[in-house]
């Protein structure tokens, strides 16, 4: 379906393109659907004369303008030639470059950065440990289930995601607990196909994302919220927690991920890590 629109919206492209360069192309089809409009064969056979006409004249201006071009051609050829040197030799550069040893292109190269330089330090120190999981009844409340459906039997294992990932997560945690004074909980890290499916079956009220559509399926996002006075507090009515959103999703991007609360449809709690290999595999789901 998604090619058929593209091939659609090419035709038309190239439909307005031919329009756009050759002017006796658009006088033709004036004229044609004039002709349709009016629905006379006299209207039509005299138009027809005028278009042969004008084409008669448009070939002859062509022929002189093709003369014309000739004639600068053989003076500037040399020209012409330098500067397509001078635009081919960065990309000769690149592709000699890449392969004189292992290297990668950085469009093409799951490593990612991050902006902050006390927070590059953070992740380049020890590694970081995953807090203690919270007891199983805490994410099966009636005021939970509400928020987020199925949330009881969502996947909270450490390490079931990326490393990268985990510990930029981690360090956000850490950000958030000591310089901030929140404390965060994981909801859920890694999400089965089969679990996106179910929740996608619930509505777009839940998620958007079919199966393989979620970076959660590749171990690049999490679902978290705040743990308080032994509650979790996920509700975006609490000014106290909607405070915290706001500095979690500064955190998140100060680490290198995504926050969906910039999202149309914000989903304040979710963080991800869209590493260029997950992206692809995402990208092609969603064009099944």
């Amino acid at each position: 379906m998604h090619t058929g629109w593209v091939v659609l919206y090419f035709l038309l492209g190239i439909g307005a393109l031919a329009l756009g360069m050759f002017p006796h192309w658009r006088v033709a089809l004036r004229m044609r659907l004039s002709v349709l409009w009016r629905g006379g064969f006299r209207q039509g056979r005299q138009l027809g004369q005028n278009v042969q006409r004008h084409q008669t004249m448009l070939v002859d201006g062509a022929n002189h303008k093709a003369a014309a071009l000739q004639v600068w051609w053989r003076s500037q050829w040399m020209w012409v030639g330098l500067t397509l040197v001078l635009l081919v030799l960065p990309v000769a550069l690149v592709v000699v470059w890449s392969l004189t040893g292992k290297r990668a292109l950085d469009g093409f190269d799951d490593a990612t950065t991050v902006g902050n330089q006390q927070l590059t330090h953070l992740l380049q120190g020890e590694q970081l440990v995953p807090p203690p999981p919270l007891p199983p009844e805490v994410f099966a409340t009636a005021e939970v289930e509400v928020i987020r459906p199925m949330l009881s039997t969502a996947d909270r294992r450490w390490e079931q995601m990326d490393p990268d990932f985990v510990q930029r997560l981690l360090a956000v945690f850490k950000v958030m607990k000591d310089e901030h004074g929140y404390d965060m909980t994981l909801l859920e890290g890694y999400r089965s196909p089969e679990r996106q499916a179910a929740l996608a079956a619930k509505g777009s009220s839940v998620t958007m994302a079919g199966a393989w559509q979620s970076y959660h399926q590749y171990g690049l996002a999490a679902d978290c919220a705040f743990y308080r006075q032994g509650k979790l507090l996920i509700s975006e009515k609490d000014p106290w927690a909607m405070r915290g959103y706001q500095l979690y999703g500064q955190v998140a991007q100060q680490m290198g991920l995504t926050w969906g609360g910039h999202w149309q449809m914000m989903d304040l709690g979710h963080i991800e890590l869209p590493k260029p290999s997950a992206r692809a595999a995402v990208r092609a789901a969603s064009y099944r």
